[in-house]
C-alpha cells in the first residue's frame, strides 16, 4: 500500500511539472493543486447557513430549518449543499452541464468533498448520483452528478452506486419548468433495479425547487432506505 501510495504522488508530481494547472475561471495558475487560483476560490458564493434539510441559503436559523420544510417536509434525512447557484460557479456549472468541461466536475468535485469531508458523524453507505435517461445520456454523452461523484467517492471512499437505480421516464428539461410543473414532470421518473444499502446520498449538481431529489428520495425510501440525503454542489436561492 505505501509503494503504491509513493508512485501514485510521484505520477502526480510529474503530471503537475508537465501540465501546470490552469484556473478554469481565469487562466492564471491553480493554488493547491486544483485548477482554481487563490483569488478565484476566494469569489466563490459559499452557503454557510443553510436549512439542514434541503439546503436552501438561510439569512437566519430558524431551528436550522427553512419554512418551507417546516410546512412541507420533504423526503430527507439532511442536506449538504457548500454552495449558492451565483457567479462565478455558475460558469463552471454551466459549462459541466451543457459544455462537455469535465475538467468542471473534478474541480467541483474535490471542492465538495472537502466540504463533506468537514461533517460531524459518519458517512453514509453509499453515493447515489442523479440518474439521467438513456435518451439524454446519449445526447450529452456522460452524466454531470456521475462526473461530480467520482472525485467525492474516491476522496471520501464510500462506494458509488451507478447502476441499482434507473431513470425510466424521458421527461423534458426540469430547467425549463415552474415548481408545480416539475414536480409533475418527474413524478414516477426512477425505478430501483437492485439491492440497496441502508443510508445513501444523493448526488446532484444543482437544487433549485428539489422536485427531483425528492422524487429520487421518494423511490429510495419505497426501496427499503432508511436514511437519505442530498449532498449537491449548488443551491438555487
Amino acid at each position: 500500500m505505501k509503494l503504491h501510495r509513493t508512485v501514485d504522488n510521484c505520477t502526480k508530481f510529474i503530471q503537475t511539472l508537465l501540465y501546470p494547472r490552469r484556473c478554469l475561471l481565469c487562466g492564471a495558475p491553480g493554488d493547491d493543486g486544483m485548477d482554481l487560483c487563490r483569488a478565484c476560490r476566494g469569489e466563490l458564493p459559499h452557503n454557510p447557513v443553510a436549512c439542514r434539510l434541503c439546503g436552501l441559503p438561510l439569512t437566519a436559523y430558524s431551528d436550522g430549518i427553512c419554512g418551507e420544510c417546516q410546512q412541507h417536509p420533504p423526503p430527507l434525512d439532511g442536506a449538504i449543499i457548500p454552495f449558492r447557484y451565483a457567479p462565478p460557479l455558475d460558469h463552471l456549472l454551466l459549462g459541466l452541464k451543457f459544455g462537455q468541461q469535465l475538467p468542471s466536475g473534478l474541480l467541483l468535485g474535490r471542492l465538495m468533498a472537502d466540504a463533506i469531508g468537514e461533517r460531524s458523524g459518519p458517512l453514509p453507505d453509499a453515493i447515489l448520483p442523479v440518474p439521467l435517461h438513456t435518451s439524454r445520456l446519449r445526447e450529452r454523452g456522460y452524466n454531470q452528478a456521475l462526473e461530480l461523484a467520482l472525485p467525492i467517492a474516491d476522496r471520501l471512499g464510500i462506494e458509488l452506486l451507478n447502476r441499482q437505480v434507473v431513470r425510466v421516464k424521458a421527461t423534458t428539461a426540469q430547467s425549463s419548468l415552474e415548481k408545480g410543473a416539475r414536480r409533475k414532470n418527474i413524478k414516477g421518473a426512477f425505478a430501483v433495479r437492485g439491492k440497496l444499502p441502508d443510508q445513501i446520498a444523493i448526488l446532484d449538481d444543482v437544487v433549485t425547487t428539489g422536485s427531483t431529489v425528492y422524487e429520487l428520495a421518494r423511490s429510495l425510501r419505497r426501496a427499503g432506505v432508511k436514511r437519505v440525503e442530498v449532498w449537491a454542489c449548488a443551491r438555487v436561492p
